[in-house]
């Protein structure tokens, strides 16, 4: 365990989950003395600071993928599935479209894993890299003036502080309250689980729209991870009912193309959209959950938040970390592709988680527009994968 100290630095960033980690990686390699500061105590990679782990699927955009690989860390995460194929269809209506590595000319639109295990692979290469890692250390306050920030954090063994150039706020409870968060509850809860099926996936995902929320599965090793978006009243019940019951609901919601034999770890979360106003507040910046928490349609929330630390590491290594014009500057390479990724994600749910008669028409035709106009759907499926930079 670290002592409690004094601690100095070009950039300081608070939160050493993956999105935080992957920046203190990019900056050291730049050449930047960086100290992390991270909630998790040494050793317990696999442990959340406030709950046990759970299963936490994620879809890496072929996009983080190339990031990681620069990172020298893709080589690493060993627990990986491709997506070849995304079947988007709503349930009950007519309409659908097929997004395909082939067509999009990537080797996978994306690839699955466990949150917990891209965590113990960041934190290795963090751990090798021999960066400043203060662990066990939650930060209390951010204090900031012309030129320099000051963050003091507290660990077993008391109270630390940390002078810096620069702070990147990576975890969302470190974020200092002097810029307003926006805040929507949606209403609903994501419900994970693995299920397995009657026949493979063929590394297949599917996007299904019902009225109650999106219903996704993911190919994850030889089974399927379910992300099912429901209304919050009845997230407990499912995440506790019987096995059987709980795959006859699902089999009822999702539909006869193919048929869930067995499931398992499951879990629920409610979901709430959180964005803040601004991500520069004079000498720190937010990246990743500290700067927008987006809902879990179209696995956009994660991708974007690693594309927040690759081009914070470009702007500091552009500009030095002392720069009074970094964080606007930052600020504003960011603004179309986070606003972009916040609006797509949000329009998706408003649109499609209803039953309306008329939308629900419009809904299917768009589909099926998309499905027959390949340039549309070029550009869909790389901005999914690239962002706004696709």
């Amino acid at each position: 365990m670290s002592e409690a100290r004094s601690l100095s630095c070009d950039v300081a960033i608070a939160g050493g989950g993956p999105v935080g980690a992957a920046l203190a990686l990019a900056l050291h390699a730049a050449g930047v003395d960086v100290v992390l500061l991270e909630a998790r105590d040494a050793g317990n990679s696999t442990q959340s600071p406030h709950s046990p782990p759970v299963l936490r699927p994620l879809a890496l955009s072929h996009g983080s993928r190339l990031i990681f690989e620069r990172l020298d860390v893709w080589e690493a995460l060993t627990s990986l599935t491709p997506i070849e194929r995304i079947h988007v269809s709503q349930r009950g209506r007519f309409g659908r479209a097929v997004l395909s590595a082939a067509q999009a000319r990537v080797p996978a639109l994306g690839y699955v894993t466990d949150y917990w295990s891209l965590v113990v692979a960041l934190d290795a290469a963090v751990r090798n890299s021999g960066l400043e890692v203060v662990r066990g250390a939650r930060v209390t306050s951010i204090a900031h003036d012309e030129t320099s920030a000051r963050l003091e954090f507290s660990t077993s063994a008391g109270i630390g502080d940390c002078v810096a150039s620069l702070v990147a706020v990576a975890d969302g409870n470190a974020a200092p309250t002097d810029v307003g968060v926006r805040t929507t509850d949606y209403g609903q809860s994501a419900i994970t689980a693995v299920v397995e099926t009657d026949a493979p996936h063929g590394n297949t995902a599917f996007e299904r729209f019902t009225p109650e929320g999106p219903l996704a599965l993911l190919p994850f090793g030889s089974a399927y991870a379910l992300v099912w978006t429901v209304h919050s009243d009845l997230a407990g019940d499912l995440a506790g009912i019987a096995p059987e019951a709980f795959l006859a609901r699902l089999q009822e919601r999702f539909g006869e193309r193919v048929r869930f034999t067995e499931v398992d770890s499951r879990a629920a979360q409610h979901l709430t959209l959180r964005v803040a106003e601004r991500v520069d507040s004079g000498r720190a910046v937010r990246i990743g959950n500290a700067a927008q928490a987006l809902h879990p349609v179209a696995g956009q929330g994660f991708n974007l938040g690693l594309r927040d630390a690759w081009e914070l590491a470009i702007e500091v290594e552009r500009r030095g970390p002392a720069d009074p014009m970094l964080p606007p500057a930052y600020a504003a390479r960011r603004r179309i592709d986070r606003g972009g990724g916040i609006a797509f994600t949000d329009a998706l749910i408003r649109i499609f988680s209803n039953d309306f008669g008329p939308l629900a028409i419009a809904r299917g035709a768009g589909l099926a527009l998309l499905d027959n106009l390949p340039p549309a759907k070029d550009f869909v499926a790389r901005r999914m994968i690239f962002g706004s930079r696709g």
